[in-house]
């Protein structure tokens, strides 16, 4: 089975104008996923939510993996986020992310922390921010 991976779910989340948000996500995440990021929980929807508000701040970027483990249902990695923002500013997040796979290879859970490496201090919610 194929499992997805950080890089091809941020690309379609936020980095494919065009695409549609629903569509994006189903590709990536089951149903029930849920995710914490910083030390907060959020469900599908929330998540959905936290993707919407960042389609209107981004206006480009890009996603270097640093370091990636699947193991079975379980997933692991340290990647970069780059984004430029419709203002023109950018932000750099390192991210330290341990995710499992719902039995058809989507995100069910992931939790995340977040080390923000350049930008505005407004911008270190980024990772959460609705």
């Amino acid at each position: 089975m194929r499992h997805t991976d950080i890089t091809a779910a941020l690309t379609d989340l936020l980095l494919t104008p065009g695409l549609d948000l629903d569509e994006a996500a189903d590709r990536h995440f089951a149903p029930d996923y849920r995710q914490r990021t910083d030390g907060e929980w959020n469900d599908r929807q929330e998540f959905l939510a936290h993707i919407a508000h960042l389609r209107t701040v981004v206006a480009g970027g890009s996603i270097t993996v640093h370091d990636e483990l699947v193991d079975g249902d379980r997933y692991a990695d340290r990647h970069t986020m780059t984004v430029v923002k419709t203002d023109g500013s950018t932000v750099r997040v390192e991210v330290y992310l341990f995710a499992e796979f719902a039995p058809d290879g989507r995100f069910r859970r992931v939790e995340e922390t977040t080390l923000m490496l350049e930008g505005a201090e407004h911008d270190r919610n980024i990772g959460s921010a609705r």
